[in-house]
């Protein structure tokens, strides 16, 4: 079962030092973090930052994996934090990022959060296995190397699906990463709209062709552990495929990404106007160890997130899609309906845990802590 222990996210402001470009549509962008926030940004390979900036007059908030694996800061080599960034076409952050980030900048950045990490307690001779889409890549190139590093035994296998060639984020890395582990790192690039000479590797990947790969590349009986990043339809394939095969839910890691184009709304925490007789919730929540109430009209349909930027700016939130989990809070009182989840785990459920940007209340009142 994965460790669900998390510290809540907060954000500093961070002074970009590096972006180099990727393919024509990405970049990675690096930040660095001085001594006296080492600690509030150690972070395990997988997780994710969220990045806070004014776009066109609006605060936009975007979640970004990291994408180096994590190293000990020194006085010759300070801290810092990689993540890569996709241009999504319309995306409002994305494309800002591309055109105006530069070495210099300041930007604020959550401290890392996310438990998209291996659960393994050793990985001496453990083979761990990733499939991936486009961005997809970013958190495998972490989980990768980690992996490798940590034990000679260990061995990861990564099945990569873009376009094209072109397409490919990291594609020098990558090649950098085999040259180092030739023997204990298999990479398998399926490019959708680019002929490869291996038919397997060509073409888009549906259930025949992941079966096809499966019984060819990649045995699930050989594999003890499975990350499985990218959009929601590859992974529900691939997560409901390795269950079909035998594969152990509690063995599958999966990280849903989501186009910067169909992100948050810019108008979180917008006004409500109460009318007299409107039915209302009673939201309280605590954060900071400090407790705060907000009415929320029935007729309004807020989720707790929504309801309680009204009255707190602060109150923490990333994706604001269900993915991320940076909203989660123990629900204390009362009862909601969470429209959808792909963040909590099962354990964090039966505990009281709740998506607050995807949970709506359904009692008179109810009551969360973010705290907890």
């Amino acid at each position: 079962m994965r460790t669900t222990t998390r510290r809540r996210g907060r954000f500093h402001e961070l002074t970009v030092s590096d972006v180099r470009p990727l393919t024509t549509e990405s970049i990675e962008v690096t930040f660095t973090v001085p001594p006296e926030l080492h600690g509030e940004y150690d972070y395990l390979p997988g997780q994710y930052v969220a990045l806070r900036a004014r776009v066109e007059g609006h605060e936009v908030r975007r979640s970004y994996s990291i994408c180096r694996p994590p190293t000990v800061p020194t006085e010759a080599m300070p801290g810092s934090i990689s993540v890569g960034i996709k241009r999504d076409r319309g995306g409002l952050f994305s494309v800002w990022a591309h055109e105006n980030l530069k070495p210099g900048d300041r930007i604020e950045v959550m401290s890392p959060e996310g438990t998209f990490t291996t659960n393994l307690p050793d990985l001496d001779h453990a083979h761990v296995a990733g499939i991936a889409a486009g961005s997809g890549v970013t958190p495998m190139m972490a989980l990768a190397s980690h992996v490798l590093a940590s034990s000679p035994t260990a061995r990861f296998s990564l099945v990569y699906t873009n376009r094209a060639t072109q397409d490919v984020m990291f594609l020098d890395d990558l090649a950098d990463l085999k040259d180092r582990y030739p023997a204990r790192l298999a990479l398998h690039h399926v490019l959708s709209r680019e002929q490869r000479t291996a038919p397997l590797l060509s073409g888009r990947i549906d259930a025949d062709k992941l079966n096809a790969i499966l019984d060819s590349l990649l045995p699930p009986e050989a594999v003890t552990e499975w990350f499985l990043c990218g959009p929601f339809d590859l992974v529900a394939l691939c997560r409901d495929t390795l269950e079909s095969r035998g594969v152990p839910p509690g063995s599958i890691r999966f990280e849903l990404f989501t186009s910067d184009a169909d992100g948050p709304r810019i108008d979180r925490g917008r006004p409500v106007v109460i009318g007299e007789g409107d039915e209302t919730r009673r939201i309280e929540f605590t954060l900071d160890g400090l407790s705060s109430t907000v009415e929320s009209p029935v007729a309004a349909n807020e989720a707790i997130l929504d309801a309680a930027l009204r009255v707190r700016g602060d109150v923490p939130f990333a994706c604001a899609g269900g993915v991320c989990g940076t909203c989660r809070a123990r629900l204390i009182e009362g009862e909601v309906r969470m429209t959808q989840n792909y963040a909590l785990e099962p354990d964090e459920i039966e505990r009281g845990y709740v998506l607050t940007c995807q949970s709506h209340p359904t009692t008179k009142s109810v009551a969360v802590d973010y705290d907890s």
